[in-house]
């Protein structure tokens, strides 16, 4: 049995965190799911970046789109226009892919993810409008628009799951973030039971865990090296199991609603000295979800072990971090300083993006 079937069958689904239009047209997403058990895809700005700037598979469709937005008066917007109907039409191939894998879970897996603009992070108002108009668009029930775990973004959050939309809350960090994300779901969903609304919601909390190691890499001895996201991951999980086991949830699920599952992001070594899949086994845990870059996945396919499964006590994960505390690391601070650099990357990945797709054009963005 291959380590990927092993990690699925202890609970655990495993999402690609990769999308090409190649993927998709050569076979390779569906060896992926037929041979390494995986159940659905996360996509993000940069991963489209590289996708359309790499060789000519969405040239004649840039081409088609870019002389529509134009007659159609877009104006600055063209190039997000464009992006938002390439990403869908990748998207909805992809969901069609998962569509067994959504129907045999009763709709708790077998998702993909899009993105909102980056740009709205600070506007709830516009976030909410955006992921409305793109999961209608998308035409798919097993499409998760993204949405920002941020201040601001947890009240877009929270509307959009009243309005009955699959939300990604990315870019947390820690347990404080996820479960501001988590508050801002269950806020959503109990104002679904007030009103009489359908409880089932589906949402996924993704915590991001590699770029801890990056950022201390040069500020711990060595024996901390690559240690500090798996002990945040220890927390993050024990509030996690907490909270499915609270009152306030017990109550929703007697509702008929759904957890919000809790998703192991950011989960490809960075450090060339560590194992490739270090990650993905120290991340083993039921009833959540890893999303990796196929490198990652195709390596742990390969080589992976699986041992231990994450403790739901997290007592080891408290013993680490204070090792880092007594280092000189302000874990809090951190997790905020890497949330705004996240944001800040994000941006930037963005405009990178909508140049790509007007360079493609022959226009300037």
């Amino acid at each position: 049995m291959k380590p990927t079937q092993k990690l699925h069958d202890i609970g655990q689904s495993l999402w690609v965190d990769n999308i090409t239009r190649d993927m998709l047209r050569e076979g390779t997403l569906k060896g992926y799911i037929d041979d390494l058990s995986v159940t659905g895809l996360t996509s993000n700005p940069t991963i489209f970046d590289k996708a359309i700037g790499s060789g000519e598979a969405y040239d004649e469709q840039v081409a088609e789109l870019g002389d529509s937005v134009d007659n159609g008066g877009a104006g600055a917007n063209a190039e997000e226009n464009v992006f938002f109907e390439l990403a869908l039409a990748d998207l909805r191939d992809a969901a069609d892919f998962f569509g067994d894998a959504h129907v045999r879970s009763g709709g708790v897996d077998g998702f993909v993810s899009l993105e909102v603009s980056p740009l709205l992070a600070d506007d709830p108002g516009a976030t909410i409008e955006q992921a409305a108009k793109l999961h209608a668009k998308g035409e798919r029930s097993n499409l998760y628009i993204k949405i920002p775990g941020t201040v601001p973004g947890r009240e877009a959050i929270e509307e959009s799951i009243f309005a009955g939309i699959p939300i990604n809350v990315t870019l947390l960090f820690d347990d404080q973030q996820y479960l501001g994300a988590a508050e801002a779901y269950m806020k959503g969903i109990e104002r679904r039971i007030e009103a009489g609304l359908d409880p089932v919601v589906q949402s996924v909390a993704s915590i991001f865990m590699s770029r801890w190691d990056v950022a201390v890499a040069e500020e711990v001895p060595a024996e901390l090296k690559n240690k500090l996201g798996i002990a945040i991951g220890g927390r993050a999980y024990h509030a996690y199991r907490e909270l499915l086991n609270s009152d306030r949830w017990m109550r929703l699920a007697n509702e008929g609603a759904r957890p919000q599952r809790l998703l192991w992001a950011s989960t490809g070594t960075k450090d060339p000295e560590a194992s490739d899949t270090l990650y993905i086994e120290a991340f083993a845990s039921p009833f959540t979800v890893n999303t990796m870059p196929d490198k990652t996945l195709e390596a742990f396919a390969d080589h992976g072990q699986l041992g231990d499964l994450m403790d739901p006590a997290g007592a080891a994960a408290e013993v680490q971090l204070g090792q880092f505390e007594e280092a000189g690391i302000d874990l809090a601070a951190l997790a905020q300083r890497l949330q705004d650099e996240g944001k800040t990357s994000f941006n930037k990945s963005w405009e990178d993006l909508l140049k790509t797709i007007a360079d493609k054009r022959g226009v300037k963005a």
